[in-house]
């Protein structure tokens, strides 16, 4: 009698950037060689109908992806996959994941972390026990996110420290103390930061300017017009304008930012 090989454990990866899924399929393929990526979604509703039609055994999932985001997704999904959440904000790591109920990974994502991560999955996976994601913790997470949406409190103890950036064909990790400021420029936030020997780069990012700002910490960053966030330790000078305006000069940058009515305020001692 031929012996058949076991068969392989599958997956999926779910995430709206596409050198961020390249990145994970590397780190996967070197961690894991014996699991078969078998499909790679652009967002949570490509992960849902993916899901449907390979049914993986493991679902990577980007937390924050356009239109359906991944904790909705792992609504959808529910039992019948073992989940492991991937997130850029550290603030996702609630008591659910530090529990090891859900499991969860950190952009970016470190080796020795996923090496921990693929040890619990083989474990599950050899033992045949179930998936772990609840109704409960799922709805618990996407509320969590509703109210980041919503402009609620998102104050964390942990600042963001990093923030990732495509910049041509590479992806960028860009220091939080580096940046000098960031503006909201239609669908996109402009990251105006120093790079390589203090030289002043520039980098478009997805996020919306609002939800970074929630992220910083408020002692560095502030808001000083509708669609400008500057870090204070960045700033040269103050001049006062005409109509309770003001603008501020960059150490080392060209660059003038406008300070609005609303938040002259904060250089009243000027």
């Amino acid at each position: 009698m031929t012996k058949t090989s076991p068969r392989r454990p599958t997956a999926l990866i779910a995430d709206d950037e596409p050198l961020l899924r390249d990145e994970l399929l590397h780190l996967l393929a070197r961690a894991w060689p014996e699991l078969e990526v078998v499909a790679q979604a652009r967002n949570g509703r490509e992960a849902v109908e993916m899901f449907e039609a390979q049914r993986p055994d493991i679902c990577f999932l980007d937390v924050h992806m356009p239109g359906l985001s991944g904790v909705e997704a792992a609504r959808q999904i529910g039992r019948r996959a073992h989940l492991v959440f991937v997130t850029a904000f550290d603030q996702y790591a609630l008591k659910a994941f530090e529990q090891g109920v859900l499991d969860y990974l950190v952009k970016p994502v470190e080796p020795a972390r996923l090496a921990d991560t693929v040890a619990r999955l083989k474990e599950r996976l050899h033992a045949a026990l179930p998936a772990e994601a609840t109704e409960a913790l799922l709805q618990q997470l996407a509320a969590h996110l509703q109210q980041r949406g919503a402009g609620g409190s998102t104050a964390t103890a942990t600042p963001l420290r990093w923030i990732r950036a495509t910049v041509g064909q590479s992806l960028r990790l860009i220091a939080v103390d580096d940046i000098d400021f960031l503006r909201s420029d239609e669908k996109y936030t402009l990251i105006a930061w120093r790079g390589d020997g203090g030289k002043p780069s520039e980098a478009l990012i997805r996020t919306p300017l609002k939800e970074l700002l929630a992220q910083l910490d408020p002692g560095q960053f502030a808001q000083v017009h509708r669609s400008v966030v500057v870090n204070l330790r960045a700033i040269s000078h103050v001049t006062r304008g005409e109509n309770e305006t003001a603008d501020i000069h960059l150490k080392g940058r060209a660059e003038v930012l406008p300070v609005s009515r609303t938040f002259l305020h904060l250089f009243k001692q000027m």
